[in-house]
């Protein structure tokens, strides 16, 4: 009787597969299901660069740590880099306020923030010192 059991789930197990691959088969947009987690395509048209590949790279960022040697990041086309750095062939010779100089060769290109860049934000004034 245990082998008649056997027998009968995987005739069951191969009627399964059979019908759930037929399904598929005949239901086209079944196999073009979407990744869920996958942005729109709306979001994900303006989340693409604007640049093509002849375009001079955009400085988005700088960070520089006010303290004595303290921490130079840059943003360059969403690619965080630092000082000494590649980026795209050229090494990251400076990060400054405002600005990132690029080496490439005998080549220097420097990068500077756009100061009217829409949706940019303003600069903080430093905060007022106290007088002790």
């Amino acid at each position: 009787m245990d082998e008649a059991v056997n027998r009968a789930m995987r005739l069951l197990a191969a009627l399964g597969a059979l019908l759930a691959s037929a399904a598929q088969a005949a239901n086209p947009a079944a196999q073009a299901l979407q990744d869920p987690t996958r942005p729109p395509a709306v979001l994900a048209a303006k989340a693409a660069p604007d640049a093509t590949p002849g375009d001079a790279p955009r400085l988005q960022t700088v960070l520089v740590g006010r303290a004595p040697g303290g921490r130079h990041l840059a943003v360059i086309d969403g690619e965080t880099v630092r000082p000494g750095d590649s980026f795209h062939g050229a090494r990251v010779a400076r990060i400054a306020e405002g600005e990132v100089e690029l080496v490439r060769g005998r080549e220097r290109q420097v990068l500077r923030l756009a100061q009217d860049a829409p949706g940019g934000m303003t600069p903080a004034r430093p905060a007022p010192q106290h007088a002790r």
